[in-house]
């Protein structure tokens, strides 16, 4: 092998060796990049880390006045033992929000119809009627005693009574006709009678019938003085 050669060798090796430095120094270079935002990431925190730092000491100041380490166990060794009442708590607020979700359907159903309903009662006027009927009661308390209350409450009871009786259809079918009585008297018509024209009017098959009816009620209004009069 010639000088040439050699020397030419050498300097193939040479060669190698500098692209081999080159390809270590790209790779530190690809390295460093990141450390360096890493560095400075690191540099910027620790100008944050002095004011925070302090800021948090003069916090846990103001938290010493009031707060103490020894506060904090016994609370956890009271909220240990209670932690099943928790557990209970948090079961029954999950079966709350099981509910409402079963029942918000149904009542997006019935709140409107019951909006419908009471407003149905609104027009119809039952509410003023029943604060009507509030305000009368409130003024029968304050004029009246409770005794004469409760006398008074006797009174609509028998009145009650009174009213069921004149739901007899019978007795309806009898006043109707005594209020039609007074709309057939023709009082122009009306003449004056004596005795004689009394018996003279009696002919007449209509007052036979009237006078029959005048001494049925006659009978019947007679057995008012032989029937006690509640309460006496």
């Amino acid at each position: 092998m010639t000088n040439e050669e050699l020397i030419l060798e050498k300097l193939a090796r040479i060669e190698a060796r500098l692209d081999g430095v080159d390809r270590v120094e790209q790779q530190m270079a690809a390295f460093g990049g990141p450390w360096e935002n890493l560095s400075d990431l690191g540099r910027d925190l620790s100008l944050l880390m002095d004011p925070a730092v302090r800021r948090l000491t003069e916090e846990m100041v103001e938290v010493e006045i009031g707060f103490q380490l020894e506060d904090f166990f016994d609370l956890i060794k009271r909220l240990l033992p209670r932690l099943k009442y928790l557990t209970w708590s948090l079961d029954q607020l999950e079966n709350l929000v099981d509910w409402w979700t079963d029942m918000e359907p149904v009542l997006k159903l019935a709140v409107p119809k019951l909006i419908d309903y009471l407003d149905g009662l609104e027009q119809k006027g039952i509410f003023r009627i029943n604060a009507a009927v509030l305000e009368m009661y409130g003024k029968i308390a304050a004029n009246y005693n409770p005794e004469d209350i409760d006398a008074m409450g006797d009174g609509f009871v028998r009145m009650h009574g009174v009213v069921k009786k004149l739901s007899n259809p019978d007795l309806i079918q009898f006043l109707d006709k005594i209020i039609d009585i007074p709309l057939a008297v023709n009082l122009e018509e009306v003449k004056p009678a004596g005795p004689v024209g009394l018996l003279w009017r009696m002919r007449s098959q209509e007052c036979r019938e009237g006078l029959g009816v005048l001494v049925e009620l006659t009978k019947a209004l007679g057995k008012l003085k032989a029937t006690p009069v509640e309460g006496t």
